[in-house]
């Protein structure tokens, strides 16, 4: 008892045509929609002994459709007894021994259907009549999730615990309808004349057990994605990155929740709308970006402009204040390393004029050199052009307090 294969493919050609009267799936689905009954087209003109036309029962020499993107599966008594998930057109019959109850085509779910098949396939013979209900193995869009307060995960890139709150979509494929007629859906969508499982539906409390499930499985997925250097190890990239962030969410619930293994579902991709991160994780990614830009050959670009400044501002100021404020601009480092340069030019020491000897008396000999004594500073002057330095936001208000303690500290202050 089972199915005949009429012919393959979309409902067409000459021997299609004669179909007068058939099943189909019911009309003005929406794309959310994961299981549907199927449902008589026509005026019973030949369709089998169901002769009350009943909703979605199939009854020996019933002819039904099975479209692109769906699979036919039949209950009775809340048993599978038969699965077809390759298009075309069946004939059902209790009687022809040539007649099989699965057909799994040869695409991609093939190995997975059939395995689970061989476990749950109908013990007995099964009867005359039958419940029929399409399964939609198309990518379910727009399944949200989202998160009322902060998430935490260990992020590796920036070496601490980071917290946001977030938003999005995901979409979702049922790889495996027998896992997933068996082990999820409620018993109310499997009965004549049932209603629609729709997992936007709000009412459907199996997609809203879905819903918790992605939320709870967020942190752990995030640190899965920011962990895992061939994602790059950057948050930066989640929002871009629709389909690597989806297989980190999907090895989350899977571990978590079994999706694939026990359920038969699978997330595909994912789209997240907002990643609003908590006020220490905002500090700390500012921190990171002026890194990112002063780091390489920015940073040495950075420095040439600054250095230039500091020698226009020195030519500008009799007093030289501006070189001394372009300096501590650049850094400690640098500024000492340039100062250096220019104070340790060789100087030759050289008598007045009217104590040197002629030339032809002067012995030919190089005086040594004489170490400069390196002027001192005004620490209340320099405390002032640091102040400068804060006021045009060259430094912060911290590097300020701590180059004034160590100011005062040198005074004994």
């Amino acid at each position: 008892m089972g199915f005949i294969r009429a012919f393959t493919g979309a409902l067409g050609g000459t021997f299609a045509d004669q179909w007068k009267d058939f099943l189909q799936p019911r009309a003005g689905l929406t794309a959310t929609a994961a299981i549907f009954e199927a449902v008589a087209q026509g005026t019973n003109a030949g369709r089998g002994a169901n002769t009350k036309g009943s909703q979605n029962i199939i009854t020996n020499g019933s002819k039904i459709i099975v479209p692109e993107g769906t699979a036919l599966i039949t209950i009775e008594s809340g048993a599978i007894t038969g699965l077809v998930a390759e298009p075309g057109g069946f004939i059902y019959t209790s009687d022809d021994p040539n007649s099989r109850s699965f057909f799994s085509g040869d695409g991609i779910l093939a190995s997975t259907i059939s395995t689970s098949w061989e476990r749950f396939k109908f013990g007995g013979q099964p009867g005359a009549q039958q419940l029929a209900f399409y399964i939609n193995l198309r990518e379910i869009p727009n399944n949200r999730f989202g998160t009322q307060s902060e998430i935490y995960w260990d992020d590796a890139f920036l070496g601490t615990q980071v917290g946001a709150i977030t938003r999005g979509t995901y979409t979702l494929k049922i790889v495996d309808p027998i896992m997933f007629v068996k082990n999820f859906v409620p018993a109310k969508y499997l009965q004549p004349n049932a209603p629609l499982f729709d997992f936007a539906d709000m009412d459907n409390d199996a997609g809203t057990q879905l819903f918790n499930e992605v939320v709870s499985s967020l942190s752990a997925a995030f640190s899965g994605y920011t962990n895992d250097p061939s994602m790059g190890n950057r948050m930066s990239r989640i929002q871009q990155d629709q389909v690597g962030f989806a297989q980190s969410l999907s090895q989350a619930v899977e571990e978590a929740y079994q999706w694939k293994t026990a359920r038969g579902l699978e997330i595909q991709r994912v789209a997240i709308k907002a990643v609003e991160y908590d006020a220490d994780t905002r500090a700390l990614l500012s921190d990171v970006k002026r890194a990112d830009a002063l780091s390489g050959n920015r940073g040495n670009s950075f420095m040439q402009q600054a250095v230039a400044r500091g020698m226009q501002a020195a030519g500008e100021n009799p007093n030289g204040g501006g070189m001394g404020m372009a300096f501590m601009g650049m850094g400690a480092n640098a500024a000492g390393s340039m100062m250096s340069g220019m104070q340790q030019q060789p100087m030759m020491h050289q008598q007045p004029m009217h104590q040197q000897q002629p030339m032809h008396q002067q012995p030919m000999q190089q005086q040594p050199m004489q170490p400069q004594q390196p002027p001192q500073d005004d620490p209340i002057e320099k405390l002032k052009q640091l102040k400068g330095l804060v006021d045009a936001g060259i430094l912060s208000q911290e590097e300020f307090d701590s180059a004034k303690a160590r100011i005062l500290g040198g005074l004994g202050i």
